[in-house]
């Protein structure tokens, strides 16, 4: 794969010379941490189908990092090539990373909830050569699925099945076998380590285009976002990292996999969000951290006040994706005893501000934090006029974890010759420096911390025999913070009602994520003069349709 990174060179010896980038590698960390802590625990993963545990010190994480290294090597991966990791949070993913990072292939995480649709797409734009993916999980049969997209994918060589029972099976390949005793392994792991400029992940986002887009990091884009993110909120060697959000989102890779080996510290996964799991995994593995969006500080919340169970461990939840209401972190912090921490950020970046443990609760509902060290920010009107404190506008933001760019797409990169991006973000900045950030300008539904990507689902939508017009628009939620609605009119004679439209996206195997909750339909479309849709209108209607309901 050649990787159109351009947005590195260009402020790389700036990022030196201010101490920004530094230079390393996950490499160079685990090996640090070998050396310094060999037996110490790196890495607990709860299974919950299986309940089976699978604990490694690093010792142990670093021969299973040279193992499965050499074991894709057999299979042809060489360097810059795309491997596609589909898995929950389990074991294996982690280790497939570190694997990749060891002979220099570049992971590429997919979030398990996507489907054919959207994961075709990917695989095909990324031109992954591997894909490593669960036979099953939580009833859906993954194999399969990999199974019928390789054939239209001529890049896809190989498949490789976690819980397979074939010779196709993780196990089987890459975690069995020695391989790091072999002969050669010495020279394959030593010859073809990565740089600190070279990819290490390409991870997509979606966005106003309809297709979701390739973001290309560096090891010096990603660690020079999560060390001031950890020096910020006092994270060390002696923090146990619970990570419930999926590492295949930049939550769960920087913050779950990355920053624990960085630190030194303790990772502990958890594949499917259960909230009274989770708390036994608090209790029992004495977790200090957390970062995740709302519903999950939400639920946890909840589930320990209605089992009387503490968890006096968990210092501090990060919590990010969503607006946080002020009563939940009342809440969170009667009940938990924990420092409730918002944040903002991008896939594109990693946080990009977030509040400090210093501030007061207050903070953490009504701002989304301050910059971290190396990030910058400012308000613009429409003309790029920056705007004093308090006023709304354009946010824009400077920063050393700043993308490489969007693979094949330099046109969307939104940076200008200063490296300033266009983050597509509507905020206001008080004259402390904290932001808020109060709209979108970019054609996307968060919910529950997972972007919706609205031209996608509306391309599908008015692709229905019944559509006349289609508009996908938010709803405030309690718990998931925004959910979807389809706003639709119907062609002449027709009808739709909200169970055929769910069976409609998922016949085009559509993310159930993705499709709306709830469905009107309207005998015209609020509009300007040239037809545009007016989804704030849309948005107004269903406002006031849920307040009087």
């Amino acid at each position: 794969m050649e990787f159109d990174a351009v947005l590195l060179a260009p402020r790389r010896a700036r990022m030196i010379e201010q101490g920004f980038w530094h230079d390393r590698t996950i490499n160079d960390e685990l090996d640090a941490c070998v050396a310094a802590c060999p037996d110490k625990r790196a890495l607990t993963a709860y299974r919950t189908e299986t309940g089976e545990v699978k604990r490694f010190s690093y010792r142990e994480l670093a021969q299973m990092a040279d193992r499965v290294a050499v074991g894709l090597y057999r299979l042809g991966v060489r360097k810059n090539d795309i491997v596609a990791c589909q898995l929950p949070n389990w074991w294996q993913f982690t280790l497939t990373y570190l694997a990749c990072s060891r002979i220099g292939a570049v992971i590429n995480p997919l979030m398990h909830i996507f489907r054919e649709r959207e994961l075709g797409f990917m695989l095909k734009h990324g031109q992954a050569k591997l894909l490593i993916t669960p036979k099953v999980f939580r009833g859906f049969d993954f194999e399969q699925m990999a199974g019928s997209l390789q054939h239209s994918i001529p890049e896809l060589q190989q498949l490789v099945i976690v819980d397979g029972d074939g010779a196709d099976s993780f196990e089987a390949l890459l975690s069995g076998p020695e391989w790091e005793k072999a002969p050669d392994a010495a020279e394959i792991l030593s010859a073809n380590r990565p740089g600190p400029d070279d990819i290490t992940q390409l991870i997509y986002t979606s966005g106003t285009t309809g297709e979701p887009k390739g973001v290309m990091h560096s090891a010096n884009t990603t660690m020079a976002n999560i060390i001031p993110y950890a020096r910020r909120l006092h994270l060390d060697a002696e923090t146990v990292v619970l990570m419930a959000s999926p590492m295949a989102h930049q939550t769960g890779f920087m913050y779950g996999l990355m920053m624990p080996i960085m630190l030194k510290a303790s990772a502990v996964l958890q594949d499917v969000w259960e909230p009274k799991k989770a708390i036994e995994v608090i209790r029992t593995e004495g977790a200090s951290f957390t970062m995740a969006s709302t519903p999950f500080l939400t639920d946890l919340t909840r589930t320990v006040a209605e089992n009387a169970t503490p968890v006096p461990t968990l210092k501090t939840f990060l919590c990010a994706g969503a607006p946080i209401p002020s009563a939940l972190v009342e809440q969170a912090r009667a009940v938990l005893g924990t420092k409730i921490v918002s944040a903002w950020g991008m896939t594109e970046n990693g946080a990009v501000t977030t509040t400090r443990l210093e501030d007061d609760d207050e903070r953490a509902f009504t701002t989304d934090g301050l910059p971290l060290p190396g990030v910058e920010v400012k308000v613009v009107d429409i003309d790029g006029k920056t705007l004093p404190p308090g006023e709304a506008g354009s946010l824009m933001l400077r920063a050393c974890s700043n993308f490489g760019g969007y693979l094949r797409r330099p046109h969307l990169n939104g940076t200008d010759a200063d490296d300033w991006l266009d983050t597509g973000d509507l905020a206001r900045i008080d004259a402390q420096g904290y932001i808020r950030i109060t709209g979108r300008s970019k054609d996307v539904i968060i919910r529950g911390g997972e972007n919706i990507p609205v031209v996608e689902i509306e391309n599908l939508l008015y692709r229905h025999p019944a559509v006349l017009q289609a508009a996908i628009v938010s709803y405030p939620d309690e718990r998931m913070g925004e959910r979807a609605c389809a706003a639709v009119v119907l062609k002449p004679g027709q009808s739709l009602d909200l169970a055929g439209l769910v069976e409609y996206f998922k016949s085009n195997k559509m993310a159930m994520q993705y499709i709306p909750e709830r469905l009107e339909i309207l005998e015209a479309m609020p509009a300007t003069p040239s037809g545009k849709i007016q989804k704030f209108k849309l948005r107004e209607l269903l406002q006031q349709q849920l307040a009087s309901a």
